[in-house]
């Protein structure tokens, strides 16, 4: 058997090939009233592609814990049980399907109230639904971007709650594993890199203060988390800039950490929270990092950036780079990318009845 078709076991949970799909937000739900977060028609679709398709793991978008936690107003949320129902429809097709349903837990901090990126992604005021955001600092992300309000520590804590009543929630719409968002520039990455947390207490300065947030949201989403079910937790590895921010050894040191405090894999991503940097894209260019963790810990690891083909993929997975890989675009391309990738390396794929009679 491949290696990208060996199933993965994390606690209670097997997953059925290492072909996963990363949260991708869609920007498609209601902005506000009563259908505010809730996913429709176009996320049951969507996902249900690409689990038709033969995905083994599919996280659902960056979904917020609370309003304000949004990236715009038509992002999907976890704080209301209306939107459990509504999930409940999609991680149960999923399961049907043979693939896991995932949840991506998450709060925009100051990159909140934008518009949809293809109106421009600028922000956005009370006019078109948007809000003031919040952040660990009072420094807008960049030019455009409003100032943000600096949390207090009451108001820290009680985001810390948000993010443990939205995975109660996440249980409760059928979700198998749930991942804390803390990559991107979002509110968590903001806690966790110098260049945008300038506190002067307990939540800033040190390593152990900027990581704080970060272990206390872990605690408490482990806690409500029931033990079989995995906990995943998204990271950016580097800000790219040469000095003043979040560093790989950073991200090591932290793997451990997370470890420590119940997290099951790193999904490792990059960047994000500094505009304007120089990021060397190509083929591949993110699994470094992902391997830096896995020949640096014990944690299993997620790669993505840019695996696009089988073969690149198989290659990342036998040589020890990663436990299993993420595609984004191109699972966007292609749908049935997992059942191509299969019969490309000589797997018997899984395919729907309705079908498989054909073909």
């Amino acid at each position: 058997m491949s290696a990208l078709f060996q199933p993965l076991q994390l606690r209670g949970t097997t997953i059925p090939n290492r072909v996963w799909m990363p949260p991708m937000c869609q920007y498609s739900a209601a902005p506000e009233g009563p259908s505010a977060g809730v996913p429709g028609d176009w996320h049951f679709a969507h996902y249900g592609a690409r689990a038709v398709g033969g995905t083994g793991l599919i996280v659902v978008e960056a979904t917020a814990v609370t309003p304000e936690g949004r990236i715009s107003p038509q992002d999907l949320g976890l704080w209301n049980d209306t939107q459990v129902e509504a999930f409940r429809r999609i991680t149960g097709f999923l399961r049907d399907r043979g693939t896991v349903p995932a949840i991506q837990l998450a709060h925009a901090g100051r990159k909140a109230s934008t518009a949809q990126p293809w109106k421009g992604g600028a922000p956005v005021g009370p006019d078109a639904h948007g809000w003031q955001p919040v952040a660990p600092s009072a420094l807008a992300f960049d030019a455009r971007h409003p100032v943000p309000t600096e949390l207090t520590v009451a108001q820290i804590q009680e985001v810390v709650g948000r993010f443990a009543d939205a995975a109660r929630r996440a249980l409760a719409a059928g979700f198998e594993v749930a991942e804390i968002h803390g990559a991107h520039g979002y509110l968590i990455h903001e806690f966790l890199s110098p260049y945008s947390n300038h506190r002067g207490d307990a939540y800033g300065g040190s390593y152990e203060n900027r990581t704080r947030f970060a272990l206390q949201v872990v605690d408490a989403v482990r806690e409500v988390w029931p033990d079989d079910k995995p906990l995943f937790f998204r990271v950016s590895a580097t800000d790219w800039l040469e000095e003043g921010g979040w560093t790989p050894e950073d991200t090591v040191r932290f793997a451990g950490d997370l470890q420590a405090h119940g997290v099951d894999l790193l999904d490792v991503s990059t960047g994000g929270n500094a505009p304007r940097v120089r990021i060397p894209t190509g083929p591949g260019y993110q699994v470094p990092f992902a391997a830096r963790v896995k020949s640096g810990t014990t944690l299993p690891v997620a790669a993505v950036g840019l695996i696009t083909d089988a073969g690149q993929a198989e290659k990342i997975l036998a040589n020890g780079e990663a436990d299993a890989v993420l595609l984004g675009r191109e699972l966007l391309r292609d749908p049935s990318w997992a059942q191509h990738a299969g019969r490309e390396l000589g797997e018997e794929v899984r395919m729907p009845d309705q079908y498989g009679w054909g073909m």
